[in-house]
């Protein structure tokens, strides 16, 4: 494991009303401190909370983060792990219907798809294009994206989020 200091997210994009506080101490658990979201309405399903929560801590924090929140039903999230110098970035998304999703990400944000799992798809897809797209979407979670999407701008007062320079 990689070591240094990292900074990320946690975007929960829908919970149910009752499990925010379990949230908060979830996250507050995996980085070692009382934590206090600002939750607001979710407007795209009534009745759920949405909230943003920008965190730091050792390298392989947004997995733990991921890990302690993705056992809930009805809870949409993403967890963003910045790279460091000596780390890849990390993006875990999570849907009731889905499940979870981890991809690498790179300096830019970009999500990182290894030679193997290229050459895996290629190797599915045994020529055609439309299986060779499909696994390719499997891959960079087009699937967790398109579900998301509509709750990440669900308000009109959502925030800018300005993307961390690695230097």
């Amino acid at each position: 494991m990689a070591t240094g200091y990292a900074r990320g997210v946690v975007y929960i994009h829908s919970a149910p009303r009752a499990l925010c506080p379990h949230l908060e101490w979830a996250v507050g658990r995996a980085i070692g401190r009382a934590v206090s979201f600002d939750w607001s309405d979710q407007p795209v399903q009534p009745g759920t909370r949405r909230a943003e929560f920008y965190w730091d801590g050792p390298v392989g924090t947004g997995s733990a983060l991921a890990t302690a929140i993705r056992g809930w039903e009805h809870l949409r999230f993403e967890v963003s792990e910045d790279p460091t110098p000596g780390s890849d970035g990390g993006r875990w998304l999570h849907t009731p219907d889905l499940g979870i999703h981890y991809a690498q990400t790179d300096s830019a944000g970009n999500i990182v798809v290894g030679e193997d799992r290229i050459r895996y798809a290629m190797e599915i897809a045994a020529g055609s294009m439309i299986e060779l797209q499909r696994e390719l979407d499997v891959a960079l979670g087009a699937a967790w994206d398109e579900e998301l999407e509509p709750f990440r701008h669900a308000g009109d007062d959502a925030r800018v989020v300005w993307l961390h320079k690695v230097g």
